[in-house]
């Protein structure tokens, strides 16, 4: 085998706290960052990224322990669009879950092959650079102090907020008092379908734009009663983990939310939002907490989303990586260099593990 793989283990700093519903760890996030390098490439590395997400089963024993098995099942791949595919593949057939596992090692071999071919990650997929802005997220807190964040983020087109507790309504009040721009509320599994129901006409109300993930994951029969109670859209997050189950969902939301850390990486992500939109579902393209490198992978497949929530990276307290830009409409910038086109700041400390 030419092709060789190296990782570390990251420990992220929140810039502020940031809370979900589902999760108390507010402080900061695991990440693991992996190099691939190909005998076949001199000098030219890969980079990638699979962020440890407890929620789906993954934590860095078991993404480490599933990469010599992906890598064997790569082979070594061919440097093209197809060769790409076909890898994805070959690391589906070899292990059945294990997204962010998977998504660590397939955004390096893009990385890689798009250095190999002089083509950015987008153009490798054939994907053009006319992608939305995106929106900040708002993590769980006082009213008060979410309103105070949501004005230091009054430049993004849109917020997204977190909600799942008591003071839901008041927060969303409080934020309204400062921003006049859409907000998106994401519930992270946190409501009961009472709770949804009795807070719709507040949702109105408030001109929010859209429900993410109200219910714990495959209560369908819960998502689609509430789709068919409101015109808000209802986008599946928790229930919408891989392609696969895209269909079970046709019919009940009228949205999706696409993550590469949980279907697998850019590849995956790519064909998952493509047959979400043949499905007739609006596409919502989605992160977690990820550094710059995953980030600008997402922003690759970004043309093919309706909304786009990738802020994972303006999160941190320190971003190990640079070379990912905001414009002023709050857009990635997709430009032409090689690959993810990002690269290591050597001024941030570094990894906890190796």
């Amino acid at each position: 085998m030419t092709i060789h793989l190296s990782h570390e283990v990251f420990e992220l700093t929140f810039a502020d706290p940031f809370r979900i519903a589902r999760s108390d760890n507010a402080r900061g996030a695991t990440t693991i960052l992996t190099e691939i390098s190909d005998d076949r490439f001199p000098g030219l590395v890969g980079l990638g990224e699979g962020y440890v997400e407890a929620y789906y089963g993954e934590t860095v024993g078991t993404m480490t322990a599933a990469f010599p098995t992906l890598l064997a099942a790569v082979g070594d791949a061919d440097p093209s669009a197809a060769g790409l595919e076909r890898a994805g593949a070959a690391m589906d057939a070899a292990l059945r879950w294990n997204g962010g596992a998977k998504c660590a090692i397939d955004i390096a071999l893009h990385d890689l092959v798009g250095k190999v071919l002089g083509e950015p990650v987008h153009r490798l997929l054939g994907l053009g650079t006319d992608i939305p802005p995106t929106d900040f997220t708002l993590g769980i807190d006082a009213p008060d102090v979410v309103a105070e964040r949501a004005r230091r983020a009054a430049r993004f087109p849109a917020l997204k907020i977190k909600v799942g507790g008591p003071d839901d309504i008041a927060t969303l009040e409080a934020v309204r008092s400062v921003y006049t721009g859409p907000l998106r509320v994401d519930a992270n599994t946190a409501w009961t379908p009472e709770i949804a129901m009795a807070l719709l006409p507040d949702m109105a109300r408030l001109r929010v734009e859209l429900i993410e993930q109200p219910f714990p994951p495959r209560r369908y029969d819960w998502l689609g009663d509430l789709q068919a109670s409101t015109d808000l859209p209802i986008v599946a997050d928790e229930s919408a983990v891989t392609i696969e189950d895209l269909d079970a969902l046709v019919g009940v939301v009228a949205g999706v939310n696409v993550k590469l850390a949980k279907c697998g990486g850019v590849g995956p992500a790519k064909r998952m939002l493509e047959r979400a939109r043949d499905l007739g579902f609006r596409t919502f393209l989605g992160c977690m907490e990820e550094t710059s490198v995953g980030i600008a992978a997402s922003a690759a497949v970004a043309s093919l989303a309706d909304w786009v929530d990738l802020d994972g990276n303006l999160l941190l307290a320190d971003d190990p990586f640079e070379g990912l830009e905001l414009d002023a409409s709050c857009r990635w910038q997709l430009g032409v260099s090689a690959g993810l086109g990002v690269r290591r700041r050597m001024a941030v400390g570094g990894p906890v593990s190796r």
